[in-house]
């Protein structure tokens, strides 16, 4: 994971912060947080294309991320698809690694 370079994205309305999102150069998702306020508005799809857009400028060919089973659908409607077992402790599914490949938008 190339944690080297990155972009942290901020949406916010009314004076409330209400998503962050964090993108490595290399195409690491490593946080994707929209408030519960927010949700069903188009604001994380929107997030995360803008995550898969930096990393995909700056030469990544594919975001990577682990997502939980509650963002699971979500990911999987926006092209994700796992990339190995579900991660877990104690036996339980906890996570998802996923990735989509991304387009070469190198500027």
């Amino acid at each position: 994971m190339d944690r080297a370079a990155g972009r942290l994205d901020v949406t916010v309305e009314g004076g409330t912060m209400v998503a962050v999102g964090m993108v490595t150069d290399g195409g690491d998702i490593l946080l994707n947080y929209v408030s519960p306020d927010a949700r069903f508005r188009g604001v994380s799809r929107t997030l995360l294309a803008a995550l898969e857009t930096r990393a995909a400028g700056r030469g990544a060919g594919e975001c990577r991320l682990e997502s939980t089973e509650t963002a699971h659908r979500f990911y999987c409607a926006n092209g994700y698809v796992e990339a190995g077992p579900p991660t877990g402790k104690f036996g339980m599914s906890s996570g998802y690694r996923m990735t989509k490949s991304l387009p070469s938008l190198r500027v």
